[in-house]
């Protein structure tokens, strides 16, 4: 796992977490998971819903899937760039695919940060705080 950037941790409320997979069992559980820590989530299951809903719900940061129908992880990134308020917006990728090769090119099409499934939540969670207390949230401020 490489990341861009970390921040101390702070304390972090209802920021809102857009999950982007088709699996729709690791889309809930990874949403139940966030909701325990204290983050709205949304959820979309392919590439195209995801720049759809992401435009209308304006997230904080962004869990993406490579591997999707309807557009894979690469074209949503390079989806996301394309909108300026949606391309300040931070995104994990979370896939099964291989690191080799995916995780240079994901970090060099925008990501913050790249896991491989199955991630350590606590790693995972410490990113999301990370990111979300450095200011890179796309959805506006977050409420105190």
């Amino acid at each position: 796992m490489r990341t861009k950037s970390h921040s101390e941790e702070l304390p972090l409320n209802r920021a809102k977490i857009m999950v982007v997979d088709d699996d729709p069992d690791l889309r809930q559980a990874l949403s139940l998971r966030l909701r325990a820590n204290n983050y709205d989530t949304v959820n979309a299951c392919d590439g195209y819903s995801a720049i759809a809903l992401a435009q209308k719900e304006r997230p904080h940061l962004i869990i993406l899937d490579l591997g999707l129908p309807a557009g894979d992880g690469f074209a949503v990134l390079k989806n996301l760039q394309e909108y300026p308020a949606l391309a300040v917006i931070p995104v994990i990728v979370l896939t099964a695919r291989d690191p080799e090769g995916n995780e240079k090119r994901t970090l060099e099409s925008g990501a913050i940060a790249f896991f491989q499934k199955p991630a350590d939540n606590d790693e995972l969670l410490g990113v999301i705080r990370a990111s979300l207390q450095a200011g890179m949230g796309g959805g506006g401020s977050l409420p105190s």
